[in-house]
């Protein structure tokens, strides 16, 4: 630890050394939860705030419900009064340090909805006090931090960042279903409204996280790379869907040519087609940077029309669909039994956000089609005011009474080998099943 000048951010520094801060968490969700387990593991007292009474009440008793948390540990650091979570949110003043960890949708006109984030910093200004750290870790557009965080905190408490209170931004990196990168190990990027406010910060996650913590020169640095990061997906998926739909109708397998161009060993990186994109970030990120730059009067021409491709795959899943149905059978969408593998957004987890499947289902239903699906992580859903409930099993039986097998979702959990033995055709958007069987057919 450097020394400085000011006694508030010493103190901070030296609560943060020997673990005597007390660290808070708003919104206990796919982000929140881990990293206030990973903060409670460290050996730091944790709260955690949500407005969810049953989030707040499961954390209490210990029940875990994201999937990227052992339940050895939440369990183990509820019983060790390290963790435990409340609504009341005037226990912020019993905290040294709060990360905001809430949604930022956007709303109808694909602009940023930021009244989660406004909410909880609207909550935390009534209790700020002198020496307080505030780290926000929920994706949002260059500039959120500086020119909306700090203004209304300064305006309600008449504390100044950087000298009474401390503010940075740390993008949260979950991937669900990782099995190798969590929380712990995957690099942090901080950057903080002043150096100070670095400073604290990146010392902050070095004693919570064994993974390297990586300091930029600002806050607005820090937002940049997150939806940097994720619009790099996001085009490259664009990319990979429209080589999809242009090697069926040159008759070239796809998946093999990928196969191909990974071995070679530099400018290349893999990313792969799909029946459109889900989850909480991919989908969402790139169009607050493409809000944002209209304030700069430019238009994110790349940004939009990957966000075409990547639109419009549900629909050209159906159009394959119903091609598949015609050629092989002489049979429309209408009334044809379809049977849906996977409604998660991506394989080994029980999310549906944004899922690509629910669009599927959607369009599925105004054809007409009758349909069934199976997920061995979600048991039932609700879409478009119609509930859904999952097989409770996957028979030969089942698999041979449906027209045609759509798997949206590569599970590793399905038992591939029982479908390609059992379905009349399988339409597989994930080249989940490698074998190059007559009744199969790829995206």
């Amino acid at each position: 630890m450097k020394k400085n000048k000011n006694p508030l951010k010493q103190k901070l520094l030296t609560k943060i050394k020997n673990k005597t801060a007390v660290l808070g968490v708003i919104g206990l969700g796919y982000v929140g939860l881990p990293l206030a387990v990973e903060k409670a593991k460290a050996g730091y007292n944790t709260i955690g705030f949500d407005i969810q009474e049953k989030k707040v009440q499961w954390v209490n008793e210990g029940h875990n419900y994201i999937n990227d948390i052992e339940d050895s540990d939440l369990e183990g650091m509820v019983k060790e009064g390290k963790l435990k979570a409340t609504s009341d949110y005037s226990f912020i003043n019993d905290t040294d340090v709060i990360c905001i960890c809430v949604p930022t949708p956007l709303d109808i006109h694909q602009q940023p909805d930021l009244s989660y984030i406004k909410n909880s910093i609207e909550s935390i200004a009534k209790y700020l006090y002198p020496g307080m750290l505030i780290i926000l870790e929920s994706t949002t557009y260059p500039g959120t931090t500086e020119e909306i965080v700090k203004p209304i905190f300064e305006k309600e408490s008449g504390l100044k960042c950087g000298q009474d209170f401390f503010l940075a931004f740390s993008p949260e990196r979950i991937d669900p279903g990782n099995p190798w990168y969590k929380v712990r190990n995957t690099p942090k990027i901080v950057g903080g409204v002043t150096k100070d406010c670095t400073e604290i910060a990146v010392y902050l996650y070095e004693n919570i996280l064994k993974s390297k913590i990586y300091p930029v020169s600002s806050s607005k640095i820090a937002e940049m790379t997150k939806i940097y990061e994720n619009t790099f997906r996001y085009i490259n998926i664009a990319l990979a869907n429209e080589m999809a739909i242009l090697c069926h109708k040159m008759e070239i397998d796809f998946w093999e040519v990928i196969e191909a161009a990974k071995t070679k060993p530099y400018g290349f990186m893999p990313f792969y087609p799909g029946p459109g994109i889900g989850g909480h970030c991919i989908p969402l990120d790139p169009f607050y940077l493409t809000w944002k730059a209209r304030e700069y009067n430019h238009h994110t021409r790349l940004i939009e029309l990957a966000g075409e491709i990547n639109k419009s795959m549900s629909a050209y899943v159906i159009e394959r669909v119903s091609q598949i149905l015609s050629r092989k059978f002489g049979k429309p969408l209408n009334k044809a039994k379809v049977l849906l593998l996977g409604v998660a957004y991506k394989k080994n987890i029980n999310d549906l956000r944004q899922s690509p499947a629910l669009e599927i289902i959607k369009k599925l239903e105004e054809e007409k089609a009758i349909i069934s699906y199976y997920d061995p992580y979600i048991s039932e859903f609700i879409s478009n005011g119609k509930k859904y409930k999952s097989l409770r099993e996957l028979t030969a039986e089942k698999i041979r009474e449906n027209d045609i097998v759509i798997i949206t979702t590569a599970h590793t959990a399905v038992d591939y080998k029982i479908i390609y033995k059992n379905a009349k055709i399988v339409f597989d958007t994930r080249n989940a099943i490698k074998n190059k069987n007559d009744n199969i057919e790829r995206l």
